[in-house]
């Protein structure tokens, strides 16, 4: 892709550098250098009185190209030349050089753009232009000065808001704040920040060096309390993540001993931020997300997907009734079909419901909600079903019913109709075996609430044919998911991988540990909840019916309990009706069960497990790596297997629908970073204690004794792909 940096001096005097780096005019290492290089240029030349920084194509600069992280975080030699460019090129070329500089900003000037736009001696900007320092995001932290020039130009409260939560701001907040000194009209923009600079050499305008500013800046004794309370919020609210604290240390080292000091503080800091873990999770999950669409053997092949405007979805449950709303809020005309009038009212009520739920939070109008439920209509039989362009089934996890149903729309549908399904474990083969369209059935699996997890894995068989993807990874775009495709298999990639998950933690409360302990361990550890809260959320009869199809599947490495048959018994249904391993209250707040107390230790009896008859003494790390290695495990599988195209894509999977932490940059990602050398030793010793469970499979030994990462791709097997 061509890019440039152009300079033109015109007859005022006035030298423009125009950025040109499609699309977003990223400050790439190369794009950096020619910048210093004009910069040196224009104030060499007699012909030049000031300068005005620009980029082409309606934009100003979207960032650094964080294409380059991946490269430093495996030890990249541009890491030595970011750590200079705050002073080199920031300060001493920009902001201390003896011609002014004016920014002249359209749309954007995100990370290093803003950067770029703070060193120089004036902010003009176009109406709507979108100001931000968004670095956190990735782990990192603003490296070009951000942390010193943003509080002197806004305060130090708004800075810090600005840059823990990556929050972006508007050119006329930045107006009002002092960050922006101009808005002008997109066509005057150049002509007003020409003669901005020129005003500032002739003295009618001030050169201000927002490095030295210290106007906005809260007394020392106030900035030390704010920059205190803004530590105390992110242990509290991200106790896992390192880099806020750097960024604060960056800030407050400003304060305290000036912004030059506090822009060496900087570099250092996000030196170190740079090669975190938390930054290596962040920047493999940006990455990740983006390329679940690019997939081998598809793309190449060129196809278009086909325009889908009616889709039908077979079942009103709370599975079917999240997915009529997906549709429907992204302007799709749905067919909800039921088996009698009793339950499509019931499924209709509750999609209505989930779009009310919108208009009390102030996200839908009451005119919005009127036009969206219009899209959805009710069916008891298959009579309208030639009219649509997809079906998506959502029935209960039954094997028959779903052949029965995918019988009756092969007779139903027309013969280019997508037929698809929801279900979460079952192999795709079983539920078409009774058709005879195999190109065209593909798993649509939804995560719940399907109107709100942004995950959609669409599963394909050996026979589902390119176009139905290409037509499927679409409609997941245009519904706001992001699609990830994979292969055929019970429990797919997320449920299969995941699995583990709830046995690990039953084998260790058979061993004595205290599930709450269990569960708040993880949870700190950075789930969204711990695998008995999950079990109690998911219900205890989806539990036993979606575990018994991993137990058939994978006899070798399951664990199998009497505790979830017990709480079965005793009608302990978790959320369900309000009694699980938790008690809940009508908010569904959860909080521990005594009385369980008494089925716990009647599982450990049964299971006969504890060392010695006694409760095993396990550390919180140890609770962590029993639960999560396992996962890891079964993660190899699935890469050994080619269930999944590429490493990342079982990465974003888990994030997206699981809530494994981004910061730790999905289960593959942590793997790598925890070392395959250690998960491996550490599955060995407890096969030895506890059985096949924990042992673990060749792909994983391999890697583990080669050095090899997981992520890294595999050449020789063939693909379920």
């Amino acid at each position: 892709m061509a890019w440039s940096v152009d300079m033109d001096v015109g007859a005022d005097g006035v030298a423009v550098i125009t950025i040109n780096n499609p699309p977003v005019n990223s400050l790439a290492i190369h794009v950096l250098l020619a910048l210093k290089e004009k910069y040196i240029e224009a104030n060499a030349r007699d012909d030049v009185k000031a300068i005005v920084v620009t980029g082409a194509n309606g934009r100003f600069s979207g960032g650094f190209d964080i294409s380059q992280f991946p490269k430093m975080q495996e030890g990249g030699s541009n890491q030595g030349y970011l750590n200079q460019v705050s002073v080199d090129l920031m300060i001493e070329t920009i902001e201390e050089a003896k011609k002014p500089s004016v920014a002249a900003v359209a749309g954007l000037a995100l990370g290093g753009g803003l950067e770029l736009a703070m060193s120089c001696h004036a902010r003009i900007a176009t109406p709507k232009a979108q100001l931000g320092l968004p670095e956190l995001q990735l782990g990192i932290i603003p490296g070009f000065g951000g942390t010193q020039r943003l509080p002197r130009l806004v305060g130090l409260t708004k800075a810090i808001e600005m840059m823990l939560l990556s929050k972006p701001i508007a050119s006329e907040e930045g107006k009002q704040l002092g960050l922006v000194d101009e808005i002008v009209a997109p066509n005057d923009l150049l002509t007003a920040a020409r003669q901005w600079a020129l005003d500032i050499v002739s003295g009618k305008k001030p050169r201000l060096s927002s490095l030295q500013r210290t106007d906005k800046l809260e007394s020392l004794g106030e900035a030390r309390e704010i920059i205190k309370f803004a530590r105390a919020q992110v242990k509290r609210t991200a106790p896992n993540l390192t880099h806020p604290l750097l960024c604060l240390d960056a800030i407050e080292e400003g304060v305290v001993s000036g912004g030059y000091a506090g822009a060496l503080k900087e570099a250092e800091v996000f030196a170190a931020a740079v090669v975190s873990d938390n930054a290596k999770g962040l920047v493999n999950v940006f990455f990740a997300q983006r390329a679940t669409t690019k997939v081998p053997g598809i793309a190449e092949l060129g196809l278009k997907p086909r325009k889908i405007q009616k889709v039908a979805v077979v079942g009103g449950g709370l599975m079917g009734s999240g997915i009529v709303t997906a549709l429907i809020l992204s302007g799709y005309s749905v067919l909800l079909k039921e088996i009698n009038d009793k339950f499509l009212q019931t499924g209709l009520g509750r999609v209505k419901a989930n779009l009310q739920s919108r208009v009390k939070k102030g996200k839908m109008s009451q005119e919005k909600f009127e036009k969206t439920m219009s899209l959805v209509t009710g069916a008891l039989t298959y009579d309208d079903f030639k009219s649509v362009d997809l079906v998506i089934e959502a029935v209960i996890e039954n094997i028959e019913l779903k052949q029965s149903i995918f019988s009756d729309l092969e007779k139903n549908c027309r013969t280019d109709c997508i037929l698809s399904t929801n279900t979460s474990t079952i192999d795709l083969n079983l539920v078409g075996a009774k058709t005879r369209s195999q190109d065209r059935i593909i798993g649509a699996h939804f995560f719940s609430p399907a109107h709100i997890m942004p995950l959609l894995e669409i599963v394909r068989t050996d026979k589902t044919s390119p176009q139905v993807i290409v037509d499927l990874m679409a409609l997941g775009k245009a519904i706001k998911k992001t699609p990830v495709l994979v292969g055929n298999c019970t429990g797919f990639a997320v449920n299969r991988v995941f699995f583990p998950y709830t046995m690990a933690a039953l084998m260790l409360s058979d061993l004595g540990v205290d599930i709450y302990r269990i569960d708040n361990v993880i949870k700190s550890w950075g789930m969204p909840m711990g695998p008995f809260r999950l079990t109690d959320l998911v219900g205890f009869g989806v539990g036993v019916a979606v575990g018994a199809q991993f137990v058939n599947s994978f006899p070798d490495r399951v664990y199998i309990t009497h505790l979830i048959p017990n709480m079965l018994e005793a009608q302990r249904l978790g959320e369900q009706n309000g009694k699980g391993f938790y008690l809940y209250d009508e908010k569904r707040k959860a909080r521990p069960a005594p009385e369980i107390k008494d089925i716990v230790k009647q599982s450990q009896a049964d299971a006969g497990i504890m060392p010695n008859g006694k409760p095993l003494a396990v550390t919180d790390q140890d609770i962590v790596e029993m639960i999560m290695f396992p996962v890891v495990n079964e993660a190899c599988r699935v890469l050994a297997e080619k269930i999944v195209v590429q490493a990342s894509d079982l990465d974003i999977a888990s994030v997206l629908g699981m809530g494994f932490p981004p910061y730790r940059g999905g289960i593959v990602c942590w793997a790598d970073i925890v070392g395959p050398k250690y998960i491996a030793s550490r599955l060995n010793t407890w096969t030895k204690a506890y059985g096949d469970f924990f042992k673990p499979c060749a792909f994983l030994e391999e890697r583990a004794a080669s050095g090899v990462k997981l992520s890294a791709p595999i050449r020789d097997s063939k693909s379920r792909l």
